[in-house]
């Protein structure tokens, strides 16, 4: 659909009052000239505090979260709490949002267990509560931007006996973006984009396809957190969406604004 963006961050690239205000004064420019977003969030650093703080460990596996009952109770409490501070930065800047849950506008699967490999052993791991996105509600959203309504999705999602479950942010943005047909789905991150060297930020990709993708995979120049991000890029291009950005809400120029008047920035994945 044209003019309608999909945005996903994390903590990681976004962190604060001072960098969400210049997120949302941007997507208050987007708005103005007349593209609809649609924002999805995450929360791993905060999520992982907070487990810590209670005492908790928090495990992760290929960069997704093992979640057990305690542990969602933690990243839900955490993500709903993030996401009011979202839903009120945006609103300080004449933004229109609301906050919802992903379990709103989708409809989740619990995860299969996930195969690992170590010390050349190979195995599987129960991830636990840990959801991905089987089908989604665009009209849900649709009715909110019709509205002149900002969705702001958490990504707490639930199976369809209604049990809740936590899912990738990642993960999740890639399965709204693809339910409503987006021009653009546009991954804020903490890096400049795909590197080929993780010490090089000069090393960015500007452009990408997926056999390009998987090539890197397969070297380990894309490994750990990277891997959900890029697995999320590819679900959404194959599932309809034509342009997938990585770009980094670290950068001191705009985040999102140039991207609609052609400026270059991040690396750009396509089918």
């Amino acid at each position: 659909m044209k003019g309608l963006y999909v945005l996903k961050f994390g903590g990681n690239a976004i962190r604060g009052r001072e960098d969400m205000m210049r997120l949302s004064a941007e997507i208050a420019e987007l708005i103005h000239d007349g593209c609809r977003i649609i924002l999805v969030h995450g929360g791993g650093p905060e999520i992982s505090e907070e487990m810590e703080r209670r005492g908790m460990i928090p495990r992760k596996v290929h960069g997704i979260r093992v979640t057990d009952e305690d542990s969602l109770e933690v990243a839900e409490t955490v993500l709903r709490r993030l996401n009011s501070e979202v839903v009120g930065c945006l609103q300080d800047s004449g933004v229109q949002a609301l906050g919802i849950p992903g379990y709103f506008c989708t409809v989740c699967s619990r995860k299969p267990p996930m195969a690992i490999e170590e010390d050349g052993v190979t195995g599987e791991v129960d991830l636990g509560l840990v959801g991905e996105v089987s089908g989604t509600d665009p009209q849900c959203l649709f009715d909110l931007l019709n509205q002149g309504i900002t969705p702001v999705i958490y990504p707490i999602g639930k199976d369809a006996e209604g049990t809740k479950l936590n899912v990738n942010a990642d993960t999740m943005v890639a399965g709204i973006a693809a339910g409503v047909g987006c021009e653009e789905m546009i991954t804020i991150t903490d890096v400049p984009g795909i590197l080929l060297d993780v010490n090089d930020p000069s090393s960015k990709v500007n452009s990408l396809t997926l056999g390009e993708v998987d090539a890197l995979i397969a070297d380990g120049t894309i490994s750990g957190g990277m891997i959900p991000k890029v697995e999320a890029c590819r679900n959404a291009l194959l599932a309809g969406v034509s342009t997938v950005r990585m770009v980094n809400g670290k950068d001191p120029r705009n985040i999102v604004t140039d991207i609609t008047k052609g400026v270059p920035h991040g690396t750009v994945i396509t089918k």
